[in-house]
């Protein structure tokens, strides 16, 4: 599983259904304001986007990461929806995504926590994503919320991004990092405590 490189622009259907018990022990609800965060992962040479993923900070706070490559056998996932995401899963998210090739833009807009709960069940029903629809099912889910209107349906991720960043209130923060292409031994640097 570790050995394997990350190949962002061809996004692979990865369907998985972590144990009741596991989910249990691990799901985390984080504190402060309910949001939502746009992952768009783009190419360091082109700018062009390879991946697109949401993390929704709702009554527990998780990563829809459609097609993703993003495993631990530590860290619960149900068909795309990372479970369990603390502030250190969330870093090493984004470490894993950002290396010397693509690096990371993360869009973050505060939501009420109705539209916040919204998200989370879209995700949680929208079952595992087909290959290379990452940011097809992403503004899918998106654009079924309120408030998100302007948000189309599209396949090309800086596109999305280009539509989020138009929605008021969006804070931008731009992850850049020289590590190899073949980075997933930061996977290996992962220490998951159950929360319960």
């Amino acid at each position: 599983m570790f050995g394997a490189p990350l190949a962002l622009a061809a996004c692979a259907t990865n369907p998985v259904w972590a144990p009741d018990d596991q989910v249990y022990r691990m799901r985390y609800s984080h504190p402060g304001p309910t949001q939502l965060t746009l992952f768009t992962m783009k190419n360091v040479e082109s700018g062009n986007g390879g991946h697109s993923a949401l993390m929704i900070s709702a009554s527990e706070r998780v990563i829809w990461d459609p097609a993703g490559t993003f495993h631990h056998p530590d860290i619960p996932e149900r068909n795309d929806v990372i479970i369990g995401v603390t502030p250190q899963i969330a870093d090493y998210y984004i470490d894993y995504h950002s290396r010397e090739t693509f690096y990371t833009v993360a869009q973050t807009i505060d939501v009420p926590p109705a539209v916040a709960e919204q998200a989370l069940r879209l995700a949680y029903a929208q079952g595992a994503a087909m290959q290379a629809t990452c940011t097809l099912t992403t503004s899918k889910i998106l654009s079924q919320l309120p408030g998100f209107e302007s948000i189309r349906t599209t396949y090309f991720p800086n596109n999305l991004s280009d539509r989020f960043a138009r929605l008021p209130g969006v804070r931008e923060t731009v992850y850049r990092q020289d590590d190899s292409d073949d980075n997933a031994g930061v996977l290996y640097r992962i220490n998951v405590r159950p929360l319960r």
